[in-house]
This record gives C-alpha cells, sequence and structure tokens, in this order.
C-alpha cells in the first residue's frame, strides 16, 4: 500500500517550497453545514482549461517541489481537472494527496472506472466523515468509498471533526468496512470545527487569548493555487474565498508567474515571521 502518514504530511506542509494545496474547484453537491468555503452545487469550478494546464505546468516545473494537495470543494466532480492535475503531477513524480467527501460512492453499486483509476494514481485520500454528511453521503457510502480506496493501494486518512460523536462515528464506519484492525490501514484526523464560510454562525470561537500567546503559523509554507489562477499565500479558508489584505494573493495567467508569485510570498517579510517565530514573538 501506497501512502504517507498524517506526521509527514504536515511535516513537509511546513517546509516552505516543499507543498503546496491545488484548489480546484468551490463546486460540491453534499451541502453541509459546516463548510468552511460555502462550496453549493453551482459553485464556480474550471472554466479557462488553457490556464488551468498553464498552472499545471508551473507547479510541475518547481524545483524541490514534493507534494500537492488536491481539493475544493469537492475534487471529484470536476472530472477533467482531477485527472489533468493528478497525471501531470504524478508524471513529474510528484507526491497528491487527495480530499474528498465521498460523495462518488454515494448509492454506487460500483464506483465508476474513471474513479478507481484515480484513486491509483494519487498517493493519499484524506476522506472526510462527520455527522453533518449524514443526508448526503450515508456511512454505507462512505464504507464503499473507504473500501474502494483501500482496494487502490492508495493510503487512507479518515478526517473528522474533533468532536466526541464524530470519532466514534468515524472508527464504526472504519471498522464496518475494515475489520478491528482498520488502525493499520489508515489513520484519523482530527480537525476543529472553523467558524467560516456556511459554519460561521454554526460554530464560535469560544477562546480568545492575548497576541503575545499566539505562535507560529506552520501551514504559510504551503501556499494554495486556485483553478483561476489566484496563488494565496495562506490556506485560511476565507482568505481562499477572497477575504483578507489583498496581499495575500495574486494571480497567475502563465507557468512562469505560478513560481514568481511562489516565491514572492516566500520572500514576503511578514509573513516569513509569522511562519517561523510567530504572531506572539514579533508582536
Amino acid at each position: 500500500m501506497r501512502g504517507m502518514s498524517l506526521k509527514q504530511i504536515n511535516a513537509l506542509r511546513e517546509e516552505p517550497g516543499r507543498a503546496l494545496l491545488l484548489f480546484i474547484t468551490e463546486r460540491c453537491p453534499v451541502g453541509c453545514a459546516h463548510c468552511s468555503v460555502d462550496s453549493r452545487a453551482d459553485s464556480p469550478s474550471i472554466e479557462d482549461f488553457a490556464l488551468f494546464e498553464q498552472l499545471l505546468e508551473g507547479l510541475v516545473a518547481r524545483p524541490g517541489l514534493e507534494l500537492v494537495g488536491i481539493s475544493g470543494g469537492e475534487p471529484f466532480v470536476e472530472k477533467r481537472g482531477l485527472q489533468l492535475a493528478v497525471d501531470a503531477l504524478r508524471g513529474a513524480g510528484k507526491t497528491t494527496v487527495v480530499y474528498t467527501s465521498g460523495v462518488w460512492a454515494r448509492g454506487a453499486k460500483r464506483v465508476p472506472h474513471w474513479i478507481n483509476q484515480t484513486l491509483r494514481n494519487v498517493d493519499t485520500v484524506f476522506l472526510s466523515s462527520d455527522t453533518f454528511h449524514e443526508a448526503s453521503v450515508s456511512d454505507l457510502d462512505l464504507v464503499r468509498a473507504v473500501n474502494a480506496i483501500v482496494d487502490s493501494g492508495a493510503g487512507l486518512i479518515m478526517q473528522t471533526l474533533d468532536q466526541p460523536e464524530m470519532v466514534v462515528q468515524a472508527k464504526r464506519i472504519l471498522e464496518t468496512a475494515l475489520g478491528k484492525d482498520w488502525h493499520s490501514l489508515c489513520e484519523l484526523s482530527l480537525v476543529p470545527p472553523l467558524p467560516y464560510g456556511r459554519a460561521e454562525d454554526l460554530f464560535q470561537i469560544q477562546t480568545r487569548h492575548p497576541t503575545e500567546q499566539f505562535g507560529r503559523c506552520g501551514s504559510l509554507a504551503s501556499p494554495v493555487v486556485r483553478f483561476d489562477g489566484v496563488i494565496t499565500a495562506c490556506c485560511n479558508e476565507a482568505v481562499i474565498m477572497g477575504q483578507g489584505a489583498s496581499r495575500l494573493r495574486r494571480t497567475a495567467k502563465t507557468s512562469a508567474e505560478v513560481s514568481s508569485i511562489i516565491d514572492t510570498n516566500y520572500q514576503d517579510s511578514l509573513l516569513a515571521g509569522i511562519q517561523r517565530a510567530g504572531i506572539g514573538r514579533m508582536a
């Protein structure tokens, strides 16, 4: 079985130049109430494939880039874009990690051939599981998705909200699909609820801290390249969707501009300070 561990992925994401996220669509049919980017079935997706291929050329050409995460939205609803990205990155020897809700296994007796082929060509899959998905993606659908991912040889990381009932549900799904020894085939990744997008009114930030207590943001080492050419220095969901300071985003139209913008972000002294030392120490 292929696959990087959660620890390995997070370590690469904190080293400038070695990892980034490719955001290939805002579109998603699941409609979760806790969606931090407000993805909908009619949200924007790739329209300019010539531009998208330029973005891929820029990523492929970057020396030192080892890991590319592919997300959305739901990346599997953007079939052409996902296949182009996986093929180009795999051909260049880059490790690919795909983030998905598993909606492609919904009610399916058989997972479509192109999805199985795509799974065979990626290194690791993050599969989301929580009770907010239940109306659109059932536990049985997720069992099918788990089995398809494991059967493809890709590594599997089940991602769920860090809440007791969500963790219990995720473990139940994994045990149903893989048996009591599921730990040997899958890791759990627990993430905090985020008060962004549709979840802005669902979750609240419970604790506030004085500035000096804020630590560093290692993820600033891993920029985000959107399908429309917008490159953000920060992976914060609100920033990806257009909020925050303008210095956090620039637009690339050619493969050469992709690397130029990424390098400019790395050379930004304020962003570098937040990534390496942290806001608290800087303040």
